[in-house]
């Protein structure tokens, strides 16, 4: 049957309804959500950072905080790389060509920053100035 009156109504996959009250334990963390007050007289809103962490929402940060991760720990292999070819372990000819560019550009990249940058520290003709 069709028609407006026979129409199902039916949610989309990964709506939640709002359960805008919370009940905190003994630590103050959130143990229950609610659709009312009764036991719990505290409302948040839906988008509220704690109540997206309790029902298991990634953080809105979590993006960049994963680019942040993945940049710092780029940079540790490439020390690791730097490493392990100052220790002739390895040859920068025994990687991969596309590695080798790569790891090159992103070393003459890095140098042309730091020139570029301040330099608080560096020796002067005028000795330790700070």
């Amino acid at each position: 049957m069709t028609g407006p009156f026979h129409e199902r109504q039916t949610r989309p996959v990964g709506i939640v309804r709002r359960m805008p009250y919370v009940r905190r334990d003994a630590s103050g963390l959130i143990e229950s959500l609610h659709r009312s007050g009764g036991d719990a007289h505290e409302f948040l809103a839906d988008g509220h950072d704690e109540v997206q962490a309790f029902v298991g929402s990634p953080a809105r940060d979590a993006p960049q905080a994963f680019d942040r991760l993945d940049a710092d720990f780029v940079r540790v292999i490439e020390d690791l790389i730097d490493t392990l070819i100052v220790k002739n372990v390895i040859n920068i000819t025994d990687l991969p060509d596309q590695a080798q560019a790569k790891l090159f550009a992103r070393k003459s990249f890095r140098e042309r920053v730091s020139k570029s940058s301040l330099q608080l520290f560096e020796p002067t003709d005028f000795g330790d100035v700070i």
